[in-house]
C-alpha cells in the first residue's frame, strides 16, 4: 500500500510542477505587452537623428515625419531657416495640422493654436510644442 501512496505523491508533485510552469508561461505572456507599453521608446537612426532632404520642405511649408516613434514636423518659415517641432499637441496628445494660409498649427481636437515656433497662440494647450535641434548639412537637414 505504501507504493500506491508514494506514486500518488509523485504524481501530485509532477502535476504541481507542470501547472506552475504553465502558470508562469501564461503570466509571462500577459506581462510582456504591459512591459513593452511601459518601457521607453527606442531611438531610431544614428543617435536618434533623422535626415531629411532640404528640397522636401518648401519656404512657408511643413514636412511631417516620424522622430523617435512619434509624429514631428519640420518647417521652413523663411528661406534657409528651419524649425523642428513635435506634432503632438500638449493638451491631449492629438496630432496638430499645419494651416499654411494662417502660418500656424491647429489642433483638430479642441482648437488649440500654435505659432510656427511652437508657442501657444490660443485654446486649451498648457505648454508649447516640444522643439528639436536642427542642423543643416549641405542639402540635408539633420534633426536630433
Amino acid at each position: 500500500m505504501s507504493d500506491i501512496s508514494e506514486n500518488s505523491s509523485q504524481r501530485r508533485t509532477f502535476l504541481g510542477i507542470i501547472l506552475g510552469a504553465i502558470g508562469a508561461v501564461i503570466a509571462g505572456a500577459f506581462s510582456w505587452p504591459l512591459f513593452r507599453f511601459l518601457s521607453p521608446i527606442k531611438k531610431s537612426g544614428e543617435a536618434g537623428q533623422v535626415k531629411i532632404p532640404r528640397q522636401q520642405v518648401q519656404v512657408g511649408g511643413a514636412h511631417f515625419f516620424s522622430f523617435q516613434g512619434r509624429p514631428a514636423v519640420l518647417l521652413q518659415p523663411q528661406a534657409g531657416e528651419f524649425v523642428a517641432l513635435s506634432a503632438v499637441c500638449t493638451h491631449l496628445g492629438c496630432i496638430v495640422k499645419w494651416v499654411g494660409d494662417k502660418q500656424e498649427f491647429l489642433c483638430p481636437c479642441h482648437a488649440g493654436r500654435f505659432s510656427p515656433a511652437g508657442q501657444v497662440l490660443g485654446g486649451p494647450p498648457p505648454e508649447p510644442l516640444n522643439t528639436y535641434t536642427v542642423a543643416v548639412d549641405g542639402d540635408d537637414i539633420l534633426i536630433s
